[in-house]
């Protein structure tokens, strides 16, 4: 840096001001200084230079797995919200660390804030790790969670309607005539517990008692909705439809039907959760409740940097609505 300062007869602190784009420094100066940097090899050494400021320029995404330690960071859905969760970190012209915790010991995510890996913590999912999650908030403001808003939450949090999407769900299927409705999904995890309260609701609601038999566990991964399926197709239960709590899990439903010879939406109509891209490319194309991945990875971000400047953020709660396509009828 020295050997700069003296080719562009300027002082050594000018010459970090310049090549960090401070706006201290008059821009044709700082466009000479890069020049005459660039000519002469020199390269900013980004460790020392976040040591020095105490900033890693890095968020970290942590997944907790403690409810599936089989999904994969390669489910669509992740992979949907973490690129939008990418562009808007890398806007900010900070990294983002990716970290898979499959069965999280206790203490996982407090150590992991104090490993000091990054300035900031996005969590995407609660898994069965309300509490881990809660007890790092206490003590750690950057840190921003996607998920259900539940009650005595210390953190933040970002999530879509989960039971009003649910309700329009069930109800869009009601409206088809549609009487006998499976749902399907891990109902202990928070956002899919409100899914099933919202398919609760509608069932109230147009009078329909609920029948324990047709609640089905299905985790995301969509063999284990395929086998769901077939396990009701084979003891003869009747249902004339289908509430999948995501597009991965309604996608494993749809083989199982077409597998076994019934027709969607013929003999079952089926409505997913998420809108997911390939929701548009399944066969029937799939009716599912949009929630916008893109605002809420916006949302996300935005409210992890206020709260890396100190600010307390509120929690949020996105608006979702249907799409119609053909799986319903």
């Amino acid at each position: 840096m020295a050997d700069i300062a003296r080719l562009a007869g300027v002082a050594t602190s000018t010459v970090s001001r310049a090549l960090a784009e401070s706006p201290m420094i008059p821009l044709e100066t700082r466009r000479e200084i890069q020049r005459i940097a660039a000519e002469n090899g020199y390269v900013i050494n980004l460790s020392a230079q976040r040591l020095r400021s105490s900033r890693t320029r890095t968020i970290c995404v942590a997944i907790p797995l403690g409810h599936e330690t089989d999904q994969l960071i390669s489910d669509p859905f992740f992979l949907e919200l973490f690129g939008h969760i990418a562009d808007e970190v890398s806007a900010r012209q900070f990294d983002v660390l990716l970290s898979r915790i499959p069965s999280p010991k206790p203490g996982w995510l407090t150590n992991h804030v104090q490993s000091q890996k990054a300035d900031g913590y996005i969590v995407v999912g609660q898994s069965d790790q309300h509490e881990e999650i809660n007890q790092a908030a206490r003590t750690f403001l950057p840190l921003v969670v996607w998920g259900a808003h539940l009650p005595e939450q210390a953190y933040c949090s970002v999530g879509s309607d989960n039971i009003g999407g649910a309700r329009a769900a069930v109800d869009t299927l009601l409206a088809a005539g549609r009487k006998r409705i499976v749902f399907l999904g891990a109902a202990a995890l928070p956002e899919i517990q409100r899914r099933l309260e919202g398919y609760e609701a509608a069932l109230h609601r147009a009078g329909i008692p609920l029948d324990p038999v047709l609640v089905q566990p299905a985790h995301f991964t969509g063999d284990t909705a395929l086998a769901a399926v077939q396990s009701l197709i084979m003891r003869g239960v009747q249902f004339d439809a289908i509430f999948a709590a995501s597009d991965v899990i309604a996608l494993g439903a749809l083989r199982a039907l077409q597998a076994s010879g019934l027709t969607v939406p013929g003999d079952v109509s089926v409505v997913g959760f998420d809108d997911l891209p390939l929701a548009e490319h399944a066969h029937p194309r799939l009716t599912t409740v949009h929630q916008d991945l893109k605002r809420g990875a916006a949302a996300l971000v935005e409210f992890l940097f206020r709260r890396m400047d100190g600010e307390e953020t509120p929690s949020a709660t996105l608006p979702v609505r249907i799409i119609e396509r053909d799986s319903v009828s």
